[in-house]
């Protein structure tokens, strides 16, 4: 069945244009539950799988220190599978449709709050080096746009409109959309630029051989700097989105405009930042109040 698994995967990647790490994923999850599969008598034949046999692997998979949300995209990932199977002829029936998501704990997105932000911002630049002057450049996009990391990775020269001030972006499954970017994000991209070392890619970000920067590139910047200025763990390039995110609603925005810029499919998935919002009104609350 690993032709299954291939064709799958291929389908993913090619139409409906999921990136390759996506595909990677599902792919590692699959194999998994083939060879889960093979251990049980059955063989590697995902349409000989009942939805017992599922909430075995499922279990299978706690015992094995698993968390929920991790269980909760296997699931998922099988859904998909089983779907595909059935539309291309390879199962008549999707075993995995009768087995219930496990509840997964909810986790709120970290932020920073807007002097930590005005910290890491004003250190950003270090000296004046083309890569400090770069590195200042993401930082200010990454918290002006709430951009995932891979949105900006991938921004070319040409993306950028400063005139109005405007980024094309190209999102998850090839979505394009339209982000506005403010001032001082304007004036550290005009300074990197400037000083941008020759490249034969058009590629925004570059690094010292002139290729296009990577995600994993971005992450260290990011952990060097704040190693260097903030007290705090667990920052990412994905906190200055959450960051973005939170200090928008902070400020009154309407979330179906957060949505918008975040690039979300459904509302469901920004309306965590609402759940945000009310923690740190219960925190003012409990500190403020003299009876809290």
């Amino acid at each position: 069945m690993q032709g299954a698994v291939e064709r799958f995967l291929n389908h993913l990647r090619y139409e409906r244009n999921l990136s390759p790490l996506t595909c990677k994923a599902y792919g590692e999850d699959l194999r998994g539950f083939l060879a889960f599969l093979g251990t049980q008598g059955t063989g590697e034949d995902p349409a000989s799988a009942d939805a017992f046999l599922i909430r075995s692997y499922l279990a299978f998979l706690s015992r094995r220190g698993l968390s929920k949300r991790s269980i909760q995209r296997h699931l998922s990932t099988l859904r998909a599978f089983y779907r595909h199977l059935i539309r291309t002829g390879g199962a008549e029936r999707d075993p995995a449709a009768a087995v219930p998501l496990p509840k997964a704990e909810k986790r709120l997105p970290k932020a920073l709050t807007s002097r930590e932000v005005a910290a890491l911002l004003e250190a950003g630049g270090g000296d004046a080096s083309w890569r400090s002057l770069r590195d200042r450049a993401i930082f200010e996009l990454l918290y002006a746009s709430g951009l995932r990391v891979s949105e900006l990775t991938s921004l070319n020269l040409e993306d950028l409109q400063y005139s109005s001030r405007f980024l094309r972006v190209r999102g998850k499954g090839g979505k394009e959309r339209i982000v506005p970017f403010g001032a001082m994000a304007e004036e550290a991209i005009r300074a990197y630029t400037a000083r941008r070392p020759a490249s034969p890619t058009a590629a925004l970000f570059v690094n010292r051989g002139g290729g296009r920067l990577t995600s994993r590139s971005v992450h260290r910047a990011v952990l060097r700097q704040v190693a260097a200025v903030l007290t705090e763990q667990g920052v990412s390039p994905h906190t200055f989105r959450h960051t973005f995110a939170t200090h928008l609603l902070e400020a009154g925005a309407d979330l179906r405009v957060i949505q918008e810029l975040l690039g979300h499919a459904s509302l469901a998935t920004t309306q965590i930042y609402t759940h945000v919002d009310i923690q740190r009104l219960l925190e003012v609350y409990r500190k403020a109040h003299p009876k809290a």
